[in-house]
């Protein structure tokens, strides 16, 4: 049985992408609810909405809660995927060496599979194929020149015009590995039918701004 960890953004779904797409069947997306904003693991705005995505596409899906504190969120993270039963489990991890070595651990100790297909994709073309595949918009900045006028943008071919030109001037991560943004997928190939935001809002916090989905529903495409 294959689980994936799913957070709703163009990291995790495009993994679950891959993965399906080489032929293999997962049967169960799991996304972590955490009480910290602040999660060195855990993405937390419109997380809910991820049993959206999953009804989108017709896949199970289980939400698990989590303190989301440094290093004890990994015991819940763990009683997630083994109470799940799963015998293999994909992330979206692409560079972070913090995530990835402490989900393989996890999984080692358990005899599971880690499948991780974005690890060390190249940036350009990870966003590429969002950009072309995806209907994903950018839902968190918290980084030095990712201001409001990214959120709630789509990522497409300009945005990524000007992500490559921060990450010239700030060295910024421009997959967001590095907590500099977070996004959310409204639509991709294995969607049955598209998410339609009704409402939704910006919260500002110091350095940082949240797109807020109030209201949303899935339509036909």
């Amino acid at each position: 049985m294959i689980a994936c960890l799913f957070s709703g953004g163009k990291d995790s779904t495009l993994a679950l992408h891959k993965v399906v797409e080489s032929g293999r069947k997962v049967d169960l997306l799991i996304s972590m609810i955490s009480k910290n904003d602040y999660s060195y693991m855990f993405h937390k705005p419109n997380v809910m909405l991820t049993e959206m995505q999953a009804q989108a596409m017709g896949i199970r899906h289980e939400f698990f809660k989590t303190e989301g504190e440094k290093e004890a969120e990994l015991a819940d993270l763990e009683a997630a995927i083994v109470g799940s039963k799963a015998t293999a489990v994909i992330t979206g991890a692409t560079a972070s060496e913090y995530q990835k070595k402490r989900i393989e651990g996890i999984c080692v100790e358990h005899g599971i599979e880690h499948i991780a297909p974005l690890w060390h994709i190249d940036p350009l073309e990870e966003l590429t194929e969002v950009s072309e595949r995806f209907n994903a918009i950018v839902t968190r900045v918290a980084a030095e020149g990712l201001d409001d006028t990214f959120l709630g943008k789509r990522i497409d071919r300009g945005m990524i015009r000007r992500l490559q030109a921060l990450r010239d001037k700030y060295g910024i991560n421009m997959t967001f590995e590095g907590g500099e943004a977070e996004s959310f997928v409204l639509d991709a190939p294995l969607f049955k039918k598209k998410i339609e935001i009704g409402k939704a809002h910006i919260e500002q916090g110091t350095g940082e701004g949240t797109y807020m989905i109030d209201d949303a529903k899935l339509v036909d495409k």
